[in-house]
């Protein structure tokens, strides 16, 4: 009955949305209201099709009905109930129903949010939206089939992916990824609507970026999560491998971080129109490859599904996208108003282009990099890895540059300066930079891509902390101090919050740095009562205990940690043991500081529990990715957290072309 229901709404969110993008097409055509309003209405059907398939799957799930195909294939009796509910996301037909449900909140919102806001462009804008919902649902209703019967249903199943198991950050990594991915229908649609109606104003620039930085900000909370989830699970010391399915998040990440640029030099200067719509247009598509990566089952991958007929329909869909999206940018790219150019290379509109450059350039590395392998294996029919050492020679060099031109973009004026109001904007910065040189030098750092990321770092966060306290300096000398106030955190707000955003990033790369090139490693066996060194610690094996729980049997070491002669924590790394999984899956456990981690991984016992196999990290600042990622979100929160004065200026649908405070270099809120 569940699974009947459950189709049934999928095939109702399938018409609804075919429905749906012949009415808005007859829209745009015609300019008919009517029709028009009839796309809407059918929009929020789709999205209520979609919330109802997922409820129907979430009560099959937990109510163990295995007469559903997708709930014999990950469900269980014996896991604990919230590992029950993210299993609608732990395989690859779930996941796919669940990006039905995300895809289904977006349209609605974008539907509801941009009512009557843009006449020359909403009824395209709907009509793309609507058929990226057709391929979904049909997806859904097709390939991927979650709601299949099973003729003899089982008596129990076997369970979610034992790694998914492994660490509550799996209730939260895929589905912000999601929310990223997904989201980026969003600007796509809104950049198609734009080509195709010729115009891209200031009303119809303002719903791209805020549409584009509500994805951004979920795609980068999803990638620091996927990175912690590794951290915390995998065992290997790190959060970061290049693996293939993480450069597909990447990818679009890097993209859209470029076009959030873009669009601030289009709306202070009014040009890169076309290339800003390319970047949007690029980032979407390279969504949809990140899909097919991880669900076409060509990557060896622990992110990936298997491989089934999802895969070819997606990689279709790619091509259909890429084809669209080529024609549709030059048939309407040159329609376009472009209201001016570069004028000098000393400017910060020159240094974003440069910025959006380096992006791109990035964009591209890691995409050949990726790829690679594929394109080799179906040329010459043999197996290459591209690893670590090519990402690590190609993109570093280049994250450094873009980290450096976080602090020269901001420090410069928009349009002309002379040579030396550049020198006088450019030269301070260095005393930032070469401070934070010394400090790592003082603590031990000597590989020259981390001194060079550190001086970068410092310049960048000199410039930073300047701009982003310039009202309030500015006013305080005055003696306006309250007013310096409610300018930073009013009218200003947009400004400060893309600088708290740039200052997350500058504590992302530079802990990032660090924490790559500082490692220290150990790998020891112990016997019950022995002690090993690492770096200034102690470690000292107590002895091991079995901890059962209804879905796994865990083997739990524990060691004693101490730094000085004083005992600084009690770790317990351990092997966890699936029904399902052959070999044990180990979770490692870390004891953090705001300087470094000790990362322990347990890789085996003998003699009874007498004698411990170990790995041990001394990781240096890694908890200042966290951290810096949170101050990301902050700022990008800050940009995005409406004004009384924005609603009242939504109501009255204004067409300005500057919002006050515009400044910074991620000033994309509303």
């Amino acid at each position: 009955m569940i699974g009947f229901l459950g189709r049934a709404l999928v095939l109702l969110s399938l018409l609804a949305a075919s429905a749906g993008m012949v009415c808005a097409l007859a829209a745009g055509l015609r300019r008919n209201d009517a029709a028009l309003a009839w796309a809407r209405r059918l929009t929020f059907v789709f999205a209520l099709g979609m919330l109802g398939a997922n409820l129907a799957m979430e009560v099959a799930l937990l109510s163990h009905d295995f007469s559903v195909q997708y709930v014999a294939q990950v469900g269980s009796r014996s896991t604990p109930t919230w590992v029950t509910v993210v299993s609608l996301w732990s395989a690859l037909e779930g996941s796919i129903l669940f990006w039905g449900v995300v895809l289904g909140a977006y349209v609605s919102w974008a539907t509801w949010w941009m009512k009557d806001r843009h006449p020359e462009a909403e009824a395209w804008i709907t009509a793309v939206m609507l058929a990226c919902g057709v391929f979904f649902a049909f997806l859904i209703a097709g390939p991927a089939h979650p709601f299949a019967p099973v003729p003899n249903p089982p008596a129990d199943g076997p369970g979610p992916n034992a790694l998914l198991q492994n660490h509550i950050l799996m209730v939260l990594h895929p589905p912000m990824l999601y929310l990223g991915y997904v989201g980026m229908t969003v600007p796509f649609s809104i950049a198609c609507g734009a080509l195709l109606a010729g115009r891209l104003g200031p009303d119809l620039l303002r719903s791209l970026r805020i549409s584009l930085l509500v994805p951004w900000v979920f795609l980068t909370i999803g990638i620091v999560l996927g990175g912690w989830w590794a951290y915390e699970v995998l065992g290997w010391g790190g959060y970061w491998a290049w693996d293939p399915v993480e450069n597909a998040s990447l990818l679009p990440w890097l993209t859209a971080t470029a076009a959030l640029h873009s669009i601030l030099v289009v709306e202070r200067k009014g040009i890169l129109k076309g290339w800003t719509l390319t970047l949007v247009l690029s980032t979407f598509l390279l969504t949809i490859l990140g899909t097919f990566m991880t669900r076409s089952g060509v990557f060896n991958s622990v992110h990936s599904f298997t491989q089934s007929d999802i895969g070819p329909t997606f990689l279709v869909f790619l091509g259909l996208g890429l084809v669209f999206s080529i024609v549709l940018l030059s048939a309407g790219i040159g329609r376009l108003e472009n209201e001016g150019r570069i004028r000098d290379p000393k400017s910060r509109e020159a240094a974003f282009l440069v910025n959006n450059l380096l992006f791109v350039m990035l964009t591209l590395t890691v995409l050949l990099g990726t790829v690679f392998p594929l394109i080799v294996e179906a040329v010459q029919g043999r197996q290459i890895s591209v690893g670590e050492p090519y990402f690590n020679r190609m993109a570093v060099p280049l994250g450094v540059a873009l980290l450096f031109l976080m602090g020269i973009g901001p420090a410069l004026p928009w349009g002309r300066a002379s040579g030396k109001a550049a020198l006088r904007a450019l030269v301070p910065p260095v005393s930032g930079g070469a401070l934070v040189l010394v400090v790592g030098l003082a603590l031990g750092a000597r590989s020259p891509w981390l001194l060079a990321t550190l001086f970068a770092g410092g310049y960048a966060l000199y410039v930073t902390l300047a701009e982003m306290w310039l009202p309030l300096w500015t006013k305080a000398r005055a003696g306006a101090t309250g007013e310096g106030l409610r300018l930073l955190f009013g009218k200003g707000r947009r400004r400060f919050g893309s600088y708290v955003a740039h200052l997350g990033v500058v504590i992302v790369l530079v802990a990032v740095g660090a924490s790559s090139a500082g490692r220290e490693t150990l790998d020891v066996s112990l016997a019950r009562g022995e002690s090993a060194r690492l770096g200034d610690y102690t470690l000292t094996y107590l002895g091991a205990h079995v901890v059962r729980e209804p879905h796994r049997l865990s083997t739990v070491a524990r060691v004693q940690v101490e730094r000085e002669g004083r005992r600084v924590a009690i770790l317990e790394p351990r092997l966890n043991q699936y029904p399902t999984m052959r070999e044990s899956i180990g979770t490692p456990d870390v004891h953090s500081t705001l300087l470094e981690d000790v990362y322990l991984s347990l890789m085996g016992l003998s003699d009874g529990g007498e004698r411990m196999g170990l790995r041990a990290y001394r990781n240096p600042m890694v908890i200042w990715i966290w951290l810096g990622a949170g101050v990301i979100v902050l700022g990008a929160g800050l940009v995005l957290w409406p004004s009384r004065r924005l609603a009242l200026a939504t109501t009255a649908l204004p067409r300005r072309r500057e919002e006050e405070g515009a400044e910074g270099s991620l000033e994309v809120g509303g």
